[in-house]
């Protein structure tokens, strides 16, 4: 049975996606049920260290992550925590963002491998 609560985090920057990840302002926490927008709250995050947003991110119950970049080592990190990680999404607006992502419409400019541990796509 499919869990109909999902939880969204993007690295925000004057209220559009931020195109550096860990350079972002604040992230929006979108919490979804049933494929709704129920909340979304803005967090700033703690000072950038390399790993710890990941972490950081995963506190807050995030299933995942939409972001313009990200490094490799990033997602892997997102990966670890059990937070899927869409790279190379557009800057607009988290509500627009999340909204494209749940009508199939998250246009992503960037190569996205969901990486498991029985699976090498070699980038």
């Amino acid at each position: 049975m499919e869990n109909n609560k999902r939880c969204i985090a993007l690295p925000m920057e004057n209220g559009l996606l931020c195109a550096h990840f860990g350079h972002c302002q604040e992230f929006a926490i979108v919490e979804l049920e049933d494929n709704k927008i129920v909340s979304i709250k803005e967090v700033t995050p703690p000072e950038h260290v390399p790993g710890l947003y990941p972490r950081w991110v995963a506190g807050f119950g995030v299933t995942d992550v939409i972001a313009g970049g990200m490094g490799q080592k990033a997602i892997q990190l997102f990966n670890a925590q059990k937070i899927n990680a869409f790279v190379g999404a557009p800057q607009k607006s988290a509500r627009e963002l999340v909204e494209d992502f749940l009508n199939n419409k998250l246009e992503l400019s960037a190569n996205y491998c969901h990486h498991d541990e029985n699976h090498s796509c070699g980038h």
